[in-house]
């Protein structure tokens, strides 16, 4: 029996236990506050072993939604407690390191998002679940990257999409609705009714994977399966078998015996542990999130012993980014212009816009 010291200070000195006492503070230490942790996809495999829930972030924030927990350990990125909290407003939500962002996200800012709003009055937003809550809050609906394509279905054809923040994913569902596509701010003369006009903005581990590692990936392994993340570029999409979130890719992992995946290595270091017999390759070895990477299990262990760091949220806002978010989760009821209710609430919740950046 591993015997547990007292409360240690700071991270630095939970780094120096061993993994098996760590692990064992962690157990104790979330029964006796009533605490789920959830495991990001992209996490070190360390931090998955003693995950109660793996997958993506919206998946996770539901399955967390769902407990009877008090406490929520989100061990992923800023957007994605955020998120939990959206869900979750009467649970606390916890983070082992506030320095877990998301590059991708802080694309965009709420100020930055309604100055493009005001240039295109009568657009729908779209909101992709890696945005921050203040995005969401301005956004009309979320979206994921497995459901991006079917949300863009349910708007009427004649509407223009604002799609913020990837540009990838926006441009993946353009191809696939039929829908033109420009990103904001390089339009060349008017745009036309029901096109998606994309921000700039893209995840830079996907962005980063070339057609030079695939092409080397697919040589050493010719009869294997290619799976691309849909926040990867057109070009090699394109090169793809198949197009896939990380949640579709687990199914795959279960179903293929060889596969190549463009995707954040967190999820293949998980999948190869699971199915050790099976070839599971990254496109790229250097396709890696240092942002999921800063939490870390002495962090973990540190944030569960001193309850930090607390994820807060103005309650305008969360109330405003649960609204895009349920419209996302009630799609069988397709996308509908907001009730008045709803308007009134969005109303409430503007701000006098600031100079801000995009």
């Amino acid at each position: 029996m591993i015997q547990i010291a007292d409360v240690l200070s700071t991270p630095l000195e939970y780094a120096r236990l061993s993994r098996e006492e760590l692990a064992e503070r962690i157990r104790r230490r979330k029964q006796e506050l009533n605490a789920v942790i959830l495991g990001h996809n992209y996490q070190r495999v360390e931090i998955q072993e003693v995950s109660d829930y793996l997958g993506d972030s919206l998946g996770l924030s539901q399955e967390a939604a769902s407990t009877d927990a008090d406490v929520i350990v989100f061990c992923g990125v800023h957007f994605m407690a955020e998120t939990a909290k959206i869900l979750s407003p009467d649970k606390t939500v916890l983070m082992p390191d506030l320095r877990a962002g998301c590059p991708m996200a802080d694309f965009v800012t709420g100020d930055a998002l309604r100055r493009l709003k005001a240039r295109f009055p009568g657009a729908v937003v779209v909101a992709y679940v890696n945005s921050t809550a203040e995005v969401k809050a301005e956004s009309d609906i979320c979206c994921t990257s497995a459901n991006a394509v079917q949300v863009v279905n349910t708007i009427p054809a004649d509407r223009t999409i604002l799609f913020v923040p990837d540009r990838n994913l926006a441009r993946y569902a353009a191809e696939k609705s039929g829908r033109p596509y420009v990103i904001a701010g390089r339009e060349e003369g008017e745009v036309k009714p029901g096109s998606i006009v994309a921000w700039d903005g893209y995840c830079y581990v996907h962005d980063d994977l070339v057609m030079d590692e695939l092409a080397a990936a697919k040589k050493k392994h010719p009869r294997a399966l290619v799976v691309i993340h849909p926040e990867s570029r057109a070009e090699l999409l394109a090169q793809a078998d198949v197009v896939a979130s990380t949640a579709r890719m687990v199914d795959i992992a279960e179903q293929n015996d060889e596969v190549i995946f463009g995707t954040e290595r967190g999820i293949i270091d998980r999948l190869k542990a699971r199915f050790p017999e099976k070839t599971l390759v990254p496109l790229s070895g250097a396709a890696i999130c240092g942002n999921m990477k800063v939490n870390t299990l002495a962090k973990l262990a540190w944030c569960l012993d001193h309850q930090q760091h607390e994820l807060v949220l103005d309650e305008d806002v969360r109330t405003r980014a649960e609204l895009s978010l349920r419209r996302m989760l009630n799609l069988n009821d397709g996308w509908a212009a907001p009730t008045a209710e709803e308007m009134a609430l969005e109303e409430a919740g503007l701000r006098k816009t600031g100079c801000g950046c995009a």
